[in-house]
């Protein structure tokens, strides 16, 4: 029986209503199909196609689609049922496709972790989920998660099925290795005839993604097979995409940008995705040359790292035709580089959200100075607006608050319904973003009024780690803030006062009580600063900006 809350309401209960079904549907923004029909649709057109490029080499589409299917009928041998959780932590591999492909197949729910997570969060977006099955890996950058795993279980019941990847055999505490999982011969028990009877509404929740949190907690981030396929759909025709496009993707499948532009999008068009673990650029420009990868999207310090690199003109690069840079603004010197040593590739970037996927998207035929001024114009289906603190429209360049609509709308914060509701305003979606829009329609983010910091297109959740250094006994006010970096663009700064004015607090005391805690690394904060006090307004709020203007005053002298 799927999984449901404590008041006995399914768990992924949604917003969605059967006007907007009918409306989006209508219109042509839902087409109704679930990811694996066009799995099935490609394997049966090219069964011997490149589907998979990733370091454990290549994988045709009729190899994949029987290695999904085979995970497929080995999830219901576990028991999984409609509506259950299936939780990944993987790096970049084919098992992170081939385990989502298999539970949508089924009929669960996919929730991804992202690789860096460790105890903290992920003990609480495994419960929060009710995640019956975990799929990771047995080390990524010599970290060890079933150990971790093990830690984390005597406290997560609804967790009844571990599989690690690159295991060395099933373990006495229940841990399953994934080859074997995926070697048996689930056939002989289970029949493929069940898919038919466990498949997914396309309205259903397909998935739950954990934003970084702005306000203590992530929220869990629910989206429909629908709203995915049609955050994805966009891409071919504006970017002139088909079955021969290679699409390269380093960015963490755990994050939305990862999963459309990387587990899904290959397989809509019948293409080819090529996979990185993690971001390496010599061996990014080695795949590029043995694969003719034409499309890649990224954080602006991949594009950074390309630019940069030697050797250029001594490679062939002629394949690469678009950098879609996303995360953080695209500086003109990037750009300007990018032009004078990749002659044959556009870069260009977007915005876009966990709840609503890239919403807005540059074309290669914009100008330079949309390209590094703009974060483009709405993509065909949605619409961007901004308002007024009393939710009026605003005239053009003028600042305001940034919302939007459309069919790659998420369909909720899971078990907040009420709150969700809260961000709306009408059938408008309330980003947190403040931004101006010009008379062409291309809008600017020119700030968050959610308090994020991003790292190297890494979202770090301000109040999250404000509330860790909160529970460090010898601190007592705590403000966390933006400082720049020449690559990262932004890294975090923990400013801090003390019990104790006469007490020491540095950075490596900050190291090891994070480390204690089982934080992220990536959430960290690079720099510590004491004070005595930190500036607040009458009414007692502490004063950021004042903090930021002073560290970059003392920065300069």
């Amino acid at each position: 029986m799927a999984s449901r809350d404590t008041a006995g309401a399914p768990l992924f209960e949604s917003l969605i209503t059967d006007e907007q079904v009918t409306t989006l549907t209508e219109a042509g923004w839902w087409q109704n199909r679930l990811i694996t029909d066009y799995l099935d649709a490609a394997s049966a057109a090219s069964p011997n196609g490149l589907a998979i490029v990733d370091g454990a080499g290549e994988l045709t589409y009729a190899a994949f689609k029987r290695l999904v299917d085979r995970a497929a009928l080995g999830f219901i041998d576990l028991g999984v049922e409609p509506g259950d959780t299936v939780s990944i932590q993987l790096p970049n591999r084919r098992e992170w496709l081939i385990a989502h492909y298999a539970a949508v197949r089924v009929g669960a729910v996919t929730s991804p972790l992202i690789p860096i997570y460790r105890d903290r969060e992920v003990s609480y977006m495994l419960r929060k989920s009710r995640a019956k099955v975990l799929v990771t890996a047995a080390e990524f950058r010599g970290f060890d998660y079933p150990e971790m795993i093990s830690r984390l279980r005597p406290n997560l019941p609804s967790l009844e099925h571990v599989l690690v990847v690159d295991s060395n055999g099933d373990s006495p505490d229940g841990t399953r290795s994934w080859e074997s999982f995926i070697d048996t011969p689930w056939e002989e028990t289970v029949s493929p005839s069940e898919f038919a009877a466990r498949r997914p509404n396309p309205n259903d929740v397909a998935l739950l993604m954990f934003t970084s949190g702005t306000t203590g907690q992530p929220k869990g981030v629910m989206h429909t097979h629908n709203t995915l396929i049609a955050g994805a759909l966009p891409w071919p025709d504006r970017l002139g995409m088909n079955e021969t496009s290679v699409i390269h993707m380093a960015s963490t499948f755990g994050h939305l940008t990862g999963y459309l532009y990387g587990v899904s999008l290959p397989i809509i068009l019948g293409g080819t995705g090529v996979f990185q673990a993690t971001w390496d650029v010599e061996e990014f420009l080695g795949l590029v040359e043995r694969y003719g990868i034409e499309h890649t999207s990224g954080a602006t310090p991949f594009l950074h790292d390309l630019i940069s690199s030697d050797g250029l003109e001594h490679r062939d690069l002629s394949s690469l035709k678009r950098f879609c840079c996303m995360g953080a603004p695209i500086p003109r010197v990037y750009v300007e580089r990018a032009n004078s040593l990749l002659s044959s590739m556009s870069v260009f970037g977007g915005w876009g959200q966990t709840e609503c996927c890239l919403a807005t998207m540059g074309t290669p035929q914009d100008p330079t100075d949309k390209i590094v001024n703009t974060d483009g114009r709405a993509l065909p289906g949605m619409a961007v607006r901004v308002v007024s603190q009393h939710g009026e429209a605003v005239p053009a360049g003028v600042e305001g608050d940034l919302q939007v609509r459309g069919p790659f709308l998420f369909q909720g914060y899971l078990g907040k319904l009420r709150q969700t509701r809260q961000e709306f305003d009408g059938e408008w979606f309330k980003t947190g973003d403040i931004a101006t829009m010009d008379e062409e329609g291309y809008i600017r983010i020119a700030g968050r009024t959610k308090d994020v910091i991003i790292r190297g297109g890494e979202n770090i959740p301000v109040a999250y780690v404000e509330n860790v250094l909160y529970e460090h006994t010898d601190i007592r006010d705590v403000a966390v803030i933006a400082l720049p970096h020449p690559r990262l663009q932004e890294i975090a700064c923990a400013v801090v006062t003390l019990q104790n004015p006469d007490a020491v607090f540095e950075l490596e005391d900050l190291k090891s009580f994070f480390n204690e805690k089982g934080v992220a690394k990536p959430y960290w904060p690079e720099r510590v600063v004491v004070m005595d006090a930190l500036p607040r307004t009458p009414s007692g709020k502490i004063q950021k900006f004042v903090l930021r203007q002073a560290l970059a005053d003392a920065a300069i002298h």
